[in-house]
């Protein structure tokens, strides 16, 4: 859904390797969020850092979260997941919230 985006991102990012981006339900990335952050409640997006053997990592989106989001934020539920993607991305890339997050994410919009 979102290969062309990751690949672009990480081509202009000048890394090397590959991101996966998973899809899950809300329970499942409960789960996740709860093993990893000691966090007990869905998100709607998690990252994980392998960058080995040509891996960077693995974006997980929660769907239900996103369309939950969407409505909130006044946006389509397409613009929503795009933004997750590209928010989870960056996180792969080493980005941390914060000014330099915002700034890329505006620029990976676009694309």
């Amino acid at each position: 859904m979102f290969e062309s985006l990751v690949r672009k991102i990480v081509k202009r990012e000048k890394a090397f390797g590959k991101i996966d981006i998973s899809f899950v339900n809300e329970a499942e990335i409960r789960k996740l969020n709860k093993k990893f952050r000691k966090k007990d409640k869905p998100t709607d997006v998690l990252s994980f850092v392998y960058d080995k053997e040509g891996i960077l990592g693995d974006v997980i989106i929660s769907p239900e979260t996103a369309r939950k989001n969407a409505r909130r934020f006044g946006v389509t539920y397409k613009v929503e997941l795009k933004r997750l993607a590209i928010h989870g991305v960056l996180h792969v890339l080493g980005y941390d919230h914060g000014r330099k997050m915002q700034h890329a994410e505006k620029i990976y919009t676009q694309l």
